[in-house]
């Protein structure tokens, strides 16, 4: 019986995995990644951008991205790009696999890669194929989970047949990086750490009555005073966790050198 090869078998995976997930509903943590992104191409204050996004998925960031300019997108989940062309015409989307995709020297302006680096099999490879893409100059913006976080403060279960699963911290993302691109920002975003870490940290942080939910924020019936004052200190607390690299995702954003 012949068996499926590892792209077979990905492909299977994140077609179903996409149906089931970015298909229904965009979650907390992928949301801040698009803040983020969606940022930073303001602040480059062109909307006439080439754009690829590797590792779109379903399609869910695409709208956002074609404020910017001319998007492309790929994915390896061919069903689920077959639906999001027919959502979404003005996108150029091609399935397959990326590593084996010729999208030309050169061709872009802007890469955005959202937790795309983790699945790939050889990380320093696919840097250096983004890189290939972009013209001097051009920006990756890329989010990629937190190792340290997603090791230490929560239970992740092991990779499903198919899942390719690699995590790095900051200091490694950095390093993958740095021969091929000036690193311009590298941060983490979005605390989402498990419920035992959480009660010891809202308690140092914001109080008992306090709870940070998957970065979110649960009240127990205090007046809207009460939970002005609650409100302003979780986020305050939220953003010294994020400073301190303890967010789900790690953000970069890297100029390819000229």
């Amino acid at each position: 019986m012949a068996v499926a090869d590892p792209i077979s078998l990905q492909q299977t995976f994140w077609n179903g995995w996409n149906a089931s997930h970015r298909e229904q509903a965009i979650d907390v943590v992928s949301a801040r990644q698009a803040e983020v992104v969606c940022g930073w191409l303001d602040r480059l204050r062109r909307p006439d951008l080439d754009l690829i996004e590797v590792g779109c998925g379903a399609g869910w960031l695409c709208p956002q991205l074609m404020k910017f300019g001319r998007l492309t997108a790929t994915d390896l989940s061919d069903e689920v790009l077959a639906r999001a062309q027919h959502r979404l015409p003005e996108v150029t989307f091609v399935p397959g696999d990326f590593m084996n995709l010729d999208f030309g020297s050169a061709a872009f302006d802007v890469v955005v890669a959202l937790e795309v680096l983790s699945h790939v099999a050889d990380q320093p490879a696919f840097v250096r194929k983004l890189a290939s893409h972009l013209r001097p100059g051009g920006h990756l913006m890329m989010a990629t989970q937190n190792r340290f976080v997603l090791q230490h403060f929560n239970r992740i279960p092991p990779p499903a047949p198919g899942q390719l699963r690699r995590w790095v911290d900051r200091r490694e993302l950095r390093a993958l990086l740095e021969p091929e691109f000036d690193v311009l920002e590298l941060f983490s975003v979005t605390p989402k750490l498990a419920c035992r870490t959480v009660g010891r940290i809202k308690s140092m942080l914001v109080g008992p009555r306090w709870a940070v939910v998957g970065g979110q924020t649960e009240t127990e019936g205090r007046s809207g005073h009460q939970a002005g004052l609650g409100g302003r200190a979780l986020r305050w607390g939220l953003a010294q966790m994020e400073s301190m690299g303890l967010g789900w995702t790690l953000m970069a954003l890297a100029r390819r050198r000229a």
